[in-house]
């Protein structure tokens, strides 16, 4: 129980915490228009005025050409940081200014072509016989490209994507002596299942015909596997998450937030969370372990290749592959090591990271971290809820 009242002010703030924090959901009545769209527009107008830069460049040459593309650079970043500056003040978009906004947005990719399309017809070709097929080609391309930076930044703001990936990296540098530590727990059972094949001369034949877009398709459907492995025990992390609301617990997770001032005299009770909020959290767990593995698949990879150039010889290579090696451009490095350190830093961050998460030290380390930032913020939400309700936001 909250006893003294709470300006609208604090809530406001304590809302402006939840989007630091990358929990941006935990806001009540968060919605597209409320709360998403005010938060996409500095990224939506970078890439509107960057539609600029592709008229402009068609019908410019020489340094010309690069001073404009200058000045439309420098004119992007100031629109992207002076909207920041309006939107960390959270507006609430009116639905005619939401129907605005989008309807701009939508206009442009279509304008632009058609605006190219209309100069170059003036000035290159002055008897109105033009090919349409450009025009239309330009114009598919900009609707795809708006398209698809619309529903990534929807999803980006939705979730705090920039935030949570900011506070992973922080984490994993301040963590980096412990990865170095379970990279070595990690590598002799691993070596075990792999170091053999590392040497096998048929893998080194298919690396050094196949092509680098087939082995990132391996990767990515390495991780995939990690993804749906991690999201499975994530969930059974956050349905673990207790939700101990007493008034000693609750003081403690207010405090650094704007609602340190405020005074807990009874226990309140848990808030029950939708779908999007559950999603939230578990994409805030995901990225911090999505990062850490990316870390180690980096770390794995250095160890292959340092592993290859100190025992595998060109003569060697030539004998396995049974044709000179492709070299790659990185210091004529054979493009089939590269290829394999690739493919087994991917298998072994996969299979690393699906059995870690079941390692009882692993979770100490790495997982109580997060876990506890999770607790903290159904703490901060609960107390947030209650003084918003008696603020009469």
């Amino acid at each position: 129980m909250i006893h003294r009242m709470i300006s609208p002010a604090v809530v406001r703030r304590t809302e402006q915490w939840f989007v630091r924090q990358g929990a941006p959901t935990m806001i009540e009545g968060y919605g597209f228009r409320s709360h998403v769209l005010p938060r996409m527009l500095p990224a939506l107008t970078f890439v509107a005025v960057g539609s600029l830069a592709w008229l402009v460049l068609q019908q410019s040459a020489g340094l010309s050409r690069w001073v404009l593309l200058g000045l439309i650079v420098a004119v992007m970043v100031s629109a992207w940081v002076l909207l920041s500056l309006f939107v960390r003040r959270m507006p609430n978009f009116s639905p005619r200014m939401t129907v605005l906004v989008l309807v701009v947005y939508a206009a442009i990719p279509v304008i632009t072509p058609l605006v190219q399309s209309a100069i170059d017809i003036r000035f290159t070709a002055p008897d109105g016989d033009a090919d349409p097929e450009p025009v239309w080609g330009a114009l598919i391309w900009f609707v795809v490209v708006f398209a698809v930076a619309f529903l990534a930044t929807m999803l980006a703001t939705t979730y705090g994507l920039g935030s949570l990936l900011k506070a992973a990296i922080r984490h994993v540098i301040a963590d980096l002596r412990n990865s170095v530590h379970l990279i070595g727990r990690a590598l002799p059972p691993m070596l075990f299942v792999t170091l053999f094949l590392f040497f096998t001369g048929e893998l080194w034949q298919a690396m050094n015909r196949l092509s680098w877009q087939r082995v990132s398709l391996v990767v990515l459907m390495f991780a995939a596997i990690t993804v749906l492995a991690a999201a499975a025990r994530l969930r059974d992390e956050i349905g673990r998450v207790e939700q101990d609301l007493r008034p000693e617990v609750l003081q403690v997770a207010c405090k650094g937030t704007p609602l340190s001032g405020v005074e807990i005299t009874e226990p309140l009770p848990p808030r029950r969370l939708n779908g999007r909020q559950s999603r939230n959290l578990l994409v805030m767990l995901a990225i911090r372990q999505l990062v850490q593995a990316a870390v180690i698949g980096l770390a794995l990879f250095a160890f292959f290749v340092v592993l290859g150039l100190i025992v595998v010889t060109p003569e060697i290579a030539e004998q396995w592959i049974g044709e000179r090696p492709t070299p790659s451009k990185l210091f004529g490095v054979p493009a089939a090591m590269l290829r394999n350190a690739t493919l087994f830093a991917a298998f072994g961050s996969m299979y690393f990271s699906v059995i870690s998460m079941s390692d009882a030290e692993h979770r100490r380390q790495f997982f109580a971290p997060v876990i506890e930032k999770v607790e903290r913020t159904l703490e901060v939400r609960a107390v947030y809820l209650d003084v918003r309700e008696r603020a009469g936001a």
